[in-house]
C-alpha cells in the first residue's frame, strides 16, 4: 500500500489531525493501527518463560547490588569501599525503579500470578506513592500523551515546555529550576499527583489533604531508610553512609530525569490539543503515542538501565507489554513507520538530551516558534 494519497483524499478526513500524519487517509490511519496491533498481539501470544527468566535475573541482580552496597557503605571509611558502595546502591536504586517499579507497576509482568511482581500491590523505592503515581503516570500521562492542559508530565506543573503553554516572566528561570527538578526528581514524582492547579474547580482542599498524607507516610519511610536507620547501623561510618545513600539518590534522580524527559522533549515531538482527540479511535491513538515520543540508542546494559525507556515509542504503544521485548520489535515498528512515511524518532543520549535543553531554554523566553515549512 502507497502511504501517499490525494488532497481529495485528504478533505474526506472530517476530525482535525496532528501535523505527522496528515498525508494520511481515514483508511490507511486505521491500516496502520492495524499492523501495530499485530505486533502486539504476537508478543503478548508468545510471552512465557524466557521473560520470566528475564525479570526474575533482574530482581536478584538488583537485591544483590543492594545488599552489596550497603555493606560496603559500612566500610565507607575506606575510599574504594565507599566509592563500590555507593556505586553500587546507585545501581540498585536505578534498577528498582526503572525496570522494576514503573514496569511492575505498569501491569507488565501480572500474567505471572507473582505477587512479587503484582501491579495492584508492589511498591517502590521511592518517595511517590504508587497509587498516586499510577494514576498521574498510568492513566493521565497515557491516555492524554503530550496534551497541553491534560498531561501534567508536560512541564510538570513548573516548566514551560510546549508554545501552547502560556508565557509568565517566572519561565525565564526555568533553564535554572529545571536543574534543581532534576536534583530533586523523586520528590517532583511525589507531588505530581496533587494538581493543586484544581482545587476549588473539580477538587477539593480534603482530596488535597488525604493525598498528603500519603505522600508524607512513603516519603518519611524513605527518608527514615536511607538517611537515619542505615547510616545508624554504621555507627561510627554514619556520616559515610549518609553520604553514600544521598549520593545514590542523586544518581538515581539524574538518571531517572535524564531518560524520562528525553521521551517526550526533544526535537521532533508532537504536542497536541484536546480537539485532536476528538473521535479518536484506537489507531489514531497509536499515531499520537508515536509522534509523541522519541527513543534513545545504545546497548542492552544500557537499555536495562534506563527501564527500556529508551524505547518509549515502542513503551507508549504497548505500555502493558514486558519492556524488555521493545528492542526486539524495535525494527518492525520502524519499518511500519516507514512504510507510512512517518517518523520514527531516535537518537544517541547526547544528541537527544541536547535538544531538551535547547527547547528548556527556547520556551523560557515569550513568543512561538514559527510552524514548519510543509
Amino acid at each position: 500500500m502507497n502511504a501517499a494519497v490525494s488532497a481529495s483524499a485528504l478533505a474526506q478526513t472530517t476530525t482535525p489531525v496532528p501535523r505527522g500524519w496528515r498525508h494520511l487517509s481515514a483508511e490507511q490511519v486505521e491500516a496502520f493501527g492495524a499492523e501495530i496491533e499485530a505486533v502486539r498481539r504476537e508478543v503478548m501470544e508468545s510471552l512465557g518463560e524466557r521473560d520470566a527468566r528475564y525479570i526474575r535475573r533482574i530482581l536478584k541482580t538488583q537485591r544483590y547490588s543492594e545488599i552489596a552496597g550497603r555493606g560496603l557503605l559500612f566500610l565507607g571509611f575506606l575510599p574504594p569501599a565507599w566509592l563500590a558502595g555507593t556505586a553500587l546502591l546507585s545501581l540498585s536504586k536505578i534498577l528498582e525503579n526503572m525496570e522494576i517499579g514503573h514496569n511492575v507497576m505498569h501491569g507488565q509482568w501480572d500474567w505471572l500470578k507473582d505477587p512479587a511482581l503484582n501491579s495492584s500491590t508492589y511498591d517502590w523505592d521511592n518517595t511517590c506513592p504508587a497509587e498516586q503515581w499510577k494514576h498521574s503516570h498510568n492513566y493521565m500521562h497515557h491516555t492524554y500523551t503530550n496534551i497541553v492542559g491534560k498531561d501534567r508530565d508536560v512541564g510538570y506543573g513548573i516548566l514551560r515546555m510546549s508554545d501552547d503553554q502560556p508565557w509568565h516572566p517566572v519561565y525565564l528561570a526555568q533553564p535554572a529550576y529545571n536543574w534543581v527538578l532534576a536534583g530533586l526528581f523523586q520528590w517532583g514524582v511525589a507531588l505530581h499527583d496533587l494538581e493543586i492547579e484544581r482545587v476549588g474547580k473539580d477538587k477539593s482542599w480534603t482530596e488535597v489533604r488525604q493525598q498528603l498524607r500519603q505522600i508524607w507516610k512513603k516519603s518519611s519511610k524513605q527518608v527514615l531508610k536511607d538517611y537515619l536507620l542505615f547510616p545508624a547501623l554504621a555507627g561510627p561510618g554514619f556520616l559515610f553512609t549518609l553520604a553514600g545513600n544521598v549520593t545514590a539518590n542523586l544518581v538515581r534522580n539524574l538518571w531517572s530525569y535524564a531518560v524520562i524527559f528525553c521521551g517526550h522533549f526533544t526535537d521532533g515531538v508532537e504536542m497536541f490539543s484536546e480537539d485532536d482527540i476528538v473521535g479518536e479511535t484506537r489507531a489514531r491513538w497509536y499515531l499520537r503515542q508515536l509522534l509523541g515520543s522519541s527513543n534513545l540508542e545504545g546497548g542492552r546494559a544500557f537499555h536495562i538501565l534506563t527501564g527500556h525507556l529508551s524505547h518509549q515509542i515502542e513503551h507508549h504503544l504497548f505500555p502493558d507489554m514486558p519492556a524488555h521485548r521493545y528492542a526486539e520489535i524495535g525494527p518492525k515498528v520502524q519499518a511500519i513507520c516507514e512504510k507510512y512515511q512517518l517518523p520514527y524518532n531516535t537518537g544517541s543520549l547526547p544528541r537527544q538530551f541536547g535538544t531538551v535543553m535547547k527547547r528548556i531554554l527556547r520556551l523560557s523566553l515569550p513568543g512561538r516558534r514559527k510552524p514548519a515549512t510543509a
